[in-house]
């Protein structure tokens, strides 16, 4: 195949697999009139569903961030037994179907579950409420960003991290002085990753904790429960969704270079030349 021939190719078939991809979004924005749609946003589900999200989400990604990170660190500068086994451990949830992932934390923390008898002697429920959606979302979401961290750290110049030893700083200054900063945008882009798929987040969370506005329904869940109440709610949900989406990963592309950070910056222990 000559090469024109073979450059046309390609380009139908990038042409269709962009419109494929493009055409349903298009399509959500099309069916409701701009003014409509902000009029639908100002709903008491809308708004109910859009806080019960923004809270759960910033619980869970905080939480996947303090502990994913030196779990990633770790996962990323040792070598020892069993660490494939570990890191297919954090990848699972990533292949497991939602609905699985749900009963998965059901049979965990529900009040019939493995913990369940424990919680309920704590006075604690923890199904069907707040906390099991933020253990929903973290628990689909959190594979996205250690991943992504794993992959960030193991990026990072070793000699870099050698050097800060043999300056003198320990392995803990070593971590928050030079590893954090010289990994930080492969970090903040794993981060959102993670934030775009817990927004997203539908199957674990109505398994795990039901659809009750105000409580649990997240915006995935109440375009679900508009779809044959109110189909142009429901669209206008959706909008919403793939306006933050899209925003998210537009981030993503477009950190900015101070994340970058120079090696003279990240050597802050290190000694003057004068001294």
């Amino acid at each position: 195949m000559k090469r024109r021939a073979f450059d046309g190719v390609l380009v139908v078939a990038t042409i269709l697999g962009l419109t494929f991809l493009l055409l349903p979004l298009v399509a959500i924005f099309l069916r409701v009139p701009v003014g409509e749609f902000l009029a639908q946003l100002h709903s008491d589900v809308a708004i109910d569903a859009l806080l019960v999200t923004l809270e759960t989400n910033a619980i869970a990604q905080g939480l996947i961030v303090l502990v994913g990170t030196p779990c990633a660190y770790l996962l990323a500068t040792r070598r020892f037994r069993g660490r494939a086994l570990a890191i297919t451990l954090v990848e699972l949830p990533l292949v497991l179907p939602p609905a699985v992932a749900g009963l998965a934390l059901l049979a965990a923390f529900g009040r019939l579950g493995l913990l369940g008898g424990t919680f309920d002697t704590l006075g604690v429920t923890v199904s069907f409420t707040k906390t099991a959606v933020i253990l929903a979302v973290a628990y689909v979401a959190s594979p996205f960003y250690v991943r992504g961290a794993i992959a960030a750290f193991e990026a990072l110049d070793q000699p870099l991290l050698d050097a800060s030893r043999t300056l003198g700083a320990g392995p803990g200054r070593t971590f928050f002085r030079v590893a954090l900063p010289l990994a930080s945008q492969g970090l903040v882009a794993a981060a959102a990753l993670s934030v775009a798929r817990g927004l997203g987040e539908f199957g674990a969370t109505i398994m795990f904790a039901g659809s009750f506005q105000g409580v649990t329904q997240t915006l995935s869940l109440a375009i679900y429960a508009q779809f044959d109440l109110d189909f142009d709610v429901a669209i206008s949900l959706g909008a919403v969704l793939v306006v933050v989406c899209a925003a998210i990963l537009l981030t993503v592309k477009l950190v900015p270079a101070w994340t970058r950070s120079s090696s003279t910056s990240v050597f802050p222990f290190a000694p003057s030349r004068s001294s």
